[in-house]
């Protein structure tokens, strides 16, 4: 088994041979217009985007600028595009819905403002199966007119999987982006998907990871604006809407923090990953050059730097798009993990991705817990696969094994812990401060716990289970806690077998080894489930829906 290395902030080898990719697109979305603000004019929008391109040019970088229709058509923004595709940048279609787009491809422009963000007329989501061809067949035609071939990169806060397949079916599409997990930022919600890094979609649900070939879309989704891996998931807890704290430069406690960065960086370029480590780094011409010039003046020097120490490769969508494809027939397990702090809170964390789940350990000190575990299907559909929605907002959501934001109160978390019983018959919760991530082969992320109790116990994460062992200690279990009972989607729990619904589609988690307990649910306390391991190991399948 083959532990990985911890590597300094930047290092000066010329490569790190061996090490699993670490891939950075820098991209940046342009809108002609922004109604949110009378002072933001079409040309405050403009240098904000060409003055993107100049500081990539200074470093000797190459992105992605991404066009809405209404700056696809402006001839200050094609001509600014015709240069830097000269110089190696790509160009690709940003896929928020605008006035003069609908009505180039005939219909009539329900929105508010010449571009709305609102879900029912913004996005493609809001359009019948008719119209979102006539959309892409609009776009893609003027497109082609303008630079003389289609665009191969795509991107949106949120794209329905129809669209993905025509736009791959009938343009060979590369790859897509779309927004990070986030609970009711905006009125969007993308909650329980690949966290991170990228994944091929089911043909029926865009945010939903295929198991099979068959069912799935081949075009790459990747998860845009890089989350703050230990601390974004529980910002916010307790309420409707999560906080921000992401690589975005206009948000001065993350991205636009010179010592958030750097950690964000160290994170996400030298600490254990599985398969490869995305980051998206760049923003939306919408929040004005003023506003992102000092944030992305603290990133882009540091991305050119590990970039130069060949500790990162700087790359286009489409180029990140076809080297995904070409190594990975069916979405890749990976992993990626944060094991220092920049807060006094001494936290680390562990994701780990693959078509069947995805799983999540947190530390505090440590205390430490399994807080996320959610499970892909792909039959499970989209309420937006084949029909218009006529809400101003979305939700997209997978399949809830165990969720700790939205079980979750503000002063108690939902979670999963190993409990261990003394001499004295005294259950207590095991600590372990100093964890050890490891791998030894494509799909495999071993994290070991030395117990502060004596003893260890070692969480292996599978591509299509989860496996815990302790030894050395006595008596133990693991213990799932929820605070908000009522969010529960368990309908049977059987010795070896829980059965799960969520929005009517059901779903089971089987075990290989151990057995569910009794599980216990009240108003005061919440609610308890036991996992009881056989022969001290625990074996949880997550691939038999």
């Amino acid at each position: 088994m083959a532990i990985l290395m911890l590597w300094p902030a930047v290092q000066s080898q010329a490569s790190i041979t061996g090490q699993e990719p670490r891939i950075v697109n820098m991209i940046y979305f342009v809108r002609f217009l922004e109604p949110r603000d009378p002072l933001i004019t079409p040309d405050t929008l403009f240098k904000a985007t060409e003055r993107s391109a100049d500081q990539l040019e200074k470093y000797g970088l190459e992105g992605t600028f991404l066009l809405q229709y209404d700056a696809l058509i402006a001839p200050n923004y094609q001509m600014l595009m015709r240069k830097l595709r000269e110089k190696g940048n790509d160009i690709g279609a940003w896929w928020e819905i605008t006035e003069p787009h609908v009505k180039a491809a005939g219909m009539e422009w329900r929105g508010r403002y010449p571009w709305d963000w609102h879900v029912n007329v913004g996005f493609s989501s809001g359009y019948t199966i008719q119209e979102r061809e006539k959309l892409v067949d609009v776009y893609m035609s003027e497109f082609r007119k303008i630079f003389g071939e289609y665009p191969t990169s795509i991107g949106s806060w949120f794209i329905d999987a129809h669209t993905i397949r025509y736009f791959y079916e009938k343009y060979n599409i590369q790859a897509v982006c779309i927004c990070r997990d986030q609970i009711g930022t905006d009125g969007y919600t993308f909650w329980g998907g690949y966290w991170n890094q990228a994944f091929y979609p089911s043909r029926y649900n865009c945010y939903m990871p295929a198991q099979t070939k068959e069912n799935q879309i081949p075009v790459p989704v990747f998860r845009m604006l890089g989350s703050d891996p230990a601390y974004q998931y529980d910002s916010g807890i307790g309420n409707n809407v999560q906080g921000v704290i992401t690589l975005e430069p206009v948000y001065p406690e993350s991205g636009g923090s010179k010592e958030w960065v750097e950690w964000f960086f160290k994170s996400m370029f030298t600490d254990p990953a599985l398969g490869f480590n995305y980051v998206q780094a760049g923003q939306e011409n919408s929040f004005t050059w003023s506003a992102m010039k000092d944030g992305l003046s603290i990133q882009v020097p540091l991305i050119a730097d590990y970039a130069k120490n060949g500790i990162i490769k700087v790359e286009t969508l489409t180029q990140s798009g076809q080297w995904y494809r070409k190594k990975y027939p069916l979405t890749a397990s990976t992993a990626l993990s944060a094991l220092s702090d920049y807060r006094a809170e001494d936290r680390k964390t562990v994701w780990y991705n693959s078509r069947f789940y995805r799983a999540n350990m947190i530390w505090k000190g440590d205390e430490f817990a399994i807080r996320d575990i959610h499970l892909f299907d792909e039959q499970f559909r989209s309420k937006y696969y084949d029909r218009p929605t006529s809400s101003t907002q979305c939700v997209f959501m997978t399949l809830p094994f165990l969720d700790g934001f939205l079980w979750s109160t503000k002063d108690e978390h939902s979670q999963m812990r190993i409990a261990i019983e003394d001499e004295n018959g005294t259950w207590s919760y095991a600590k372990c401060a100093n964890p050890v991530v490891a791998t030894d082969n494509e799909d495999l992320v071993v994290v070991e716990c030395p117990l502060n109790q004596g003893g260890k116990a070692v969480f292996s994460f599978e591509r299509h289970r989860i496996s815990v062992k302790v030894s050395g200690t006595g008596k133990w279990k693991l213990e799932l806690y929820a605070p908000l009972a009522e969010r529960i989607p368990f309908k049977t729990i059987q010795r070896q077998n829980l059965k799960a619904a969520f929005e009517d589609f059901e779903y089971q988690i089987q075990l290989q080894k151990g057995e569910f307990g009794k599980p216990s649910s009240c108003s005061e306390k919440g609610y308890f489930l036991d996992i009881i391991p056989q022969s001290n190991q625990i074996r949880m399948l997550m691939s038999k829906r």
